[in-house]
């Protein structure tokens, strides 16, 4: 882990990446006690416009939007990181088995992986979640499982590389057996991998969540940034004028989105070198004259 901090500490984009994402949960975190007014609290006329008392103006209801958004910061980053985290376990599980085993068990999980991967996810999520329901647990199970197939596909790479490492074939021969080698050898070549990868979903489910409360399939007893932009839409904010209804949770979405996408690729890039643009320098290549006869 020194090594992936010291990485973070270095690159400007990871290190700004990680701070927005650390204020933006610390606030969630803290929500309950900096919010001026109450989840639900009416304070003031509905559409009342930005002004010292309510930086963000207020909803159709008249509850404060910096309330709002402060709580809708919890639900948001909640559903990221665990739909993330869903996804880091079965794609990280696949993918090492895949790798590792080859022949017969690789065929088998990659050709699950590919058909997984082929699936439309928005049409899937959409079904699944009339199916099971609108619960904040159902709909990171969704994300979860629709979003593992990527980091599969990463990490089977990276574990046939592995494999045929020197230590690997020294364990092997001196009678390793395959879960000794994988905890001892295998997993921790690829957890910085799937830290970033991790990172990089948060993004996704982030994004897709915000995407299906919007369509009106999230919970809809829970305050998300999604939800937030779906109650904007729904009283017309647009045509009355009321752009804080909708710019404030939509403007956090995009900050969170991209401060994870620079976290996680940058770890990305430095963890798996196949990402890595050539570094070739153009004043090596020259025209060679053909020599005189």
């Amino acid at each position: 882990m020194k090594p992936l901090w010291a990485l973070v500490r270095r690159q400007p984009a990871a290190s700004g990446g990680a701070l927005v994402l650390a204020l933006f949960v610390l606030v969630a975190a803290l929500a309950p006690v900096i919010t001026p007014y109450g989840e639900r609290e009416k304070v003031g006329e509905g559409f009342a416009s930005p002004s010292w008392a309510h930086p963000f103006g207020l909803d159709d209801g008249g509850v404060d939007m910096l309330t709002l958004v402060l709580w809708g910061a919890r639900v948001s980053l909640v559903v990221g990181f665990a739909a993330a985290l869903v996804a880091m376990v079965i794609g990280g599980a696949v993918g090492i088995l895949s790798g590792y085993f080859g022949g017969r068990v690789d065929t088998l999980l990659n050709g699950l992986t590919n058909y997984t991967y082929a699936i439309p996810d928005i049409p899937l999520i959409l079904v699944i979640a009339a199916i099971w329901g609108r619960s904040l647990t159902n709909i990171i199970l969704i994300i979860g499982v629709i979003y593992w197939a990527s980091a599969a596909r990463l990490v089977r790479s990276e574990v046939k590389s592995l494999r045929e490492r020197v230590y690997v074939k020294r364990a092997q021969a001196i009678g390793a057996g395959h879960a000794r080698i994988i905890l001892r050898h295998i997993l921790p070549q690829v957890a910085p991998l799937l830290i970033a990868l991790t990172v990089l979903q948060m993004a996704y489910a982030i994004f897709l969540e915000t995407s299906i409360a919007f369509l009106g399939l999230g919970d809809p007893s829970l305050t998300s940034w999604g939800k937030l932009i779906q109650n904007g839409f729904e009283a017309n904010a647009i045509t009355a004028g009321a752009w804080w209804a909708l710019v404030p949770p939509g403007v956090t979405v995009v900050i969170v989105v991209l401060a994870c996408t620079m976290l996680g690729r940058t770890i990305e890039d430095a963890m798996n070198p196949r990402l890595r643009v050539g570094h070739v320098s153009v004043r090596r290549f020259r025209i060679r004259t053909a020599p005189p006869r």
